[in-house]
């Protein structure tokens, strides 16, 4: 689909010779979700700096060039093995003009929110069957032109999936089923409004998403849609799974018969839910049919909600209704039998930051108040460069989450505690130099991935680098039978110590899984008091202390006992 860059977006059907030569590729999903690691991701954020050393800036092309700063070679070097990217569905990439009333006579408001006049995330999908072609090589976001002219984004979406998956790595898309584009000249809304949409007693969009419309999921041609357009992405372009924006939103009818037609072509598919939206919140009806679902169970009880009255475990706070008890239950996968919503740990995306709200660097740059929210940053070198105090946040923060039963999800910079400074542009946002909590407006370095700053906190990437290691590595810190993980007693709230050991375990069921090595996995939220352990007897070694982590021979041997520091934490192993 050819559109045109303004707000109505005009279309064009381009047929093109889709004709390609996979050279035997296919799916690379694992056979078990536990073994994820995945990274959330934009094109044009991972492609588009400088420092990224790209050609092909903020293209499907570009994010596959070999042996640049940023793109494919940093997400290898990184160690993970599934990359989601945010909507690359063709989106309203244009939103309405600034303050202007023309908007009026088309029946929307004046828009007084959005200055740059832009979608950047992409989540206002316009056509469900084509890719993005902003993102194609010939892309443009110049005013009036027709972006996509050649059609050629349709071979560059398929040759960066077989380039990631010569690569090992998985690509999960992130889809938008739940409402359509808002400003655009959407077919749907021509075709049949009501049938498509629901709407209220005055004929008016219902809007219980916050993008302007709810789509009629139910509707058997709006259900047969969504899964033909599912189908299609996995046939044609080769995707091994797909994330659901406000997945709640989608009926259960519909969610299953994904599931069924999905499984079909690959039976390892990833089907992710983002469980809330409209109103709803139901991780655990996406487990009962085998989808997996973000988390924010453990996002907020390890980081916190919000870094004003909300801080987590790395803080030695406990957020809501959080407590030691359900910091403990996260690790084992926040299973049904321990109160959680799971089913299995398999369906439990631990993740502490994603595109949504602050990134963790900026939610512990505020919750330490070495930062004030709303100031304006005149050094952004030194707002980038991690603090002693900030570091050691972070550290204890991925170490808990790279220990937890259950897929994990990290979010593009999150390895590097990434800031999202409002950049200088042509706009005039009063806000430049303050730090964003809600960047989908902005195409800019606000958002691009600027790699000196991972140069920058290196010590923290490598900590990740060595952490996805020795996930990748040992199974069982992924995917440890329930039985064969033991807590240790500690008196202290914000002490966690924990063993993983499969030679306890006596269900057959799992002896295929056993394996020699034992883990000891302590976790420090106290910013005050050490935690100190008796350990098992025998000799154990330090595979992971508060300033790094192996990716080859360990540190040393402890035995008898171990202190570990405030705010930090280790992993033993024999």
């Amino acid at each position: 689909v050819v559109t045109k860059t303004n707000w109505h977006q005009q279309a064009k059907t381009l047929i093109v010779n889709t004709e390609y030569d996979w050279e035997g590729d296919t799916f690379v999903a694992p056979d078990n979700y536990s073994k994820l690691i995945i990274y959330e991701s934009h094109v044009r954020d991972l492609t588009a700096h400088s420092s990224s050393g790209i050609s092909s800036k903020g293209t499907y092309k570009g994010l596959t060039e070999e042996g640049k700063q940023g793109g494919l070679s940093y997400l290898k070097e990184l160690g993970v093995n599934a990359i989601e990217l945010l909507p690359t569905q063709k989106f309203g990439n244009i939103e309405l003009p600034y303050r202007d009333s023309i908007t009026t006579k088309f029946g929307y408001p004046v828009n007084t929110w959005n200055l740059y006049e832009r979608n950047h995330w992409g989540y206002m999908t316009s056509y469900f069957f084509a890719p993005e072609t902003y993102y194609g090589t010939d892309g443009t976001i110049e005013r009036e032109q027709y972006n996509g002219t050649d059609g050629r984004a349709v071979r560059e979406f398929k040759n960066m999936v077989k380039t990631f998956h010569k690569n090992g790595i998985s690509v999960i898309m992130d889809v938008v089923y739940n409402h359509v584009s808002n400003y655009d000249f959407n077919p749907f809304k021509f075709i049949d409004k009501f049938y498509y949409f629901h709407t209220d007693a005055n004929g008016n969009f219902v809007a219980s998403s916050g993008c302007g419309n709810d789509f009629k999921t139910d509707r058997l041609m709006a259900r047969r849609l969504i899964v033909e357009s599912v189908k299609y992405w996995m046939k044609e372009y080769h995707v091994d799974g797909l994330r659901f924006d406000l997945a709640t939103m989608i009926d259960w009818e519909t969610c299953k018969l994904i599931t069924q037609e999905a499984k079909k072509i690959n039976p390892n598919v990833i089907l992710i839910a983002e469980a809330w939206g409209g109103g709803k919140y139901d991780l655990a009806g996406f487990s009962m049919i085998g989808w997996a679902a973000w988390n924010d169970l453990i996002r907020n009880g390890v980081k916190g909600q919000n870094p004003r009255d909300g801080l987590g475990f790395i803080f030695g706070k406990f957020q809501g209704g959080n407590s030691k008890k359900s910091l403990m239950s996260y690790i084992t996968g926040s299973l049904l039998l321990d109160g959680g919503p799971f089913v299995q740990k398999e369906h439990s995306i631990n993740y502490l930051e994603s595109h949504d709200d602050n990134t963790m660097g900026d939610f512990i740059r505020f919750g330490t108040h070495e930062v004030k929210e709303n100031e304006k940053i005149t050094d952004a070198a030194k707002n980038a460069k991690l603090t002693p105090k900030q570091l050691a946040l972070h550290k204890l923060a991925a170490l808990y989450l790279f220990t937890s039963q259950g897929p994990v999800m990290i979010h593009e910079g999150q390895e590097f505690g990434r800031s999202k400074l409002i950049a200088q542009t042509i706009f005039p946002d009063a806000r430049v130099g303050m730090i964003d909590h809600n960047s989908y407006d902005k195409d800019n370095e606000t958002n691009y991935l600027n790699y000196e700053h991972a140069e920058m906190n290196k010590e923290l990437v490598d900590y990740y680098k060595g952490l996805i290691h020795l996930r990748k590595t040992y199974p069982l810190l992924s995917d440890a039978p329930k039985e064969a993980i033991e807590f240790l007693p500690t008196k202290d709230d914000f002490h966690i110590a924990f063993k993983i050991d499969t030679n306890k375990v006596q269900s057959t069921k799992y002896k295929a899984k056993s394996t020699k090595y034992s883990f000891i996995i302590l976790l420090n939220g106290n910013p005050k008091k050490n935690l100190t352990m008796k350990l098992p007897k025998g000799s154990w070694q330090v595979v992971a202390n508060p300033d790094k982590v192996t990716r080859d021979k360990p540190f040393g041997k402890v035995s008898g006992s171990v202190s570990v520091p405030p705010t930090s934490g280790m992993i033993l192993m024999r």
